[in-house]
């Protein structure tokens, strides 16, 4: 069976960060397990990056820490060109990018921690889960 293919919203990986007792910390320990596929676009790790320098004092990271991450999460997801814009689609515009990768790389979920943000994306055949609900999907944690 093919594993999932997802697209995780930048708050996912600051809480990650943040947190080495969460559910996003443990979902970002997978990635590169081969349990599911993360995708990226350049929009979108311009934004990882732009918000993990604004926030790295806060996470103990140095500005070597957030490129080396920035790197490594690279080599690990599928590079998407996004060739066509669906906005506007949600209330926030910055959820857009978020949104047009996923239709792009045909993914199942956006995992975020905002999934009221991405009302409306069924009909793109698209769910917002938490990493949590994500991490039961893929059976990582009990119900």
């Amino acid at each position: 069976m093919k594993p999932p293919d997802i697209v995780l919203d930048t708050n996912v990986i600051v809480a990650a960060l943040r947190s080495k007792r969460g559910a996003s910390n443990k979902l970002l320990s997978l990635v590169g397990t081969q349990k599911f596929e993360i995708h990226d676009s350049v929009a979108l790790i311009l934004e990882y990056e732009d918000v993990l320098q604004r926030h790295r004092t806060e996470l103990g990271l140095s500005q070597d820490d957030v490129s080396d991450f920035i790197d490594a999460l690279c080599s690990l997801a599928h590079h998407h060109k996004i060739y066509f814009l669906w906005r506007p689609t949600l209330p926030d515009v910055n959820d857009e990018l978020i949104l047009e990768l996923a239709v792009s790389a045909g993914c199942e979920y956006i995992v975020t921690h905002n999934t009221s943000d991405f009302k409306g994306i069924d009909k793109f055949g698209i769910q917002a889960i938490t990493p949590r609900e994500f991490l039961q999907v893929i059976h990582e944690v009990k119900e």
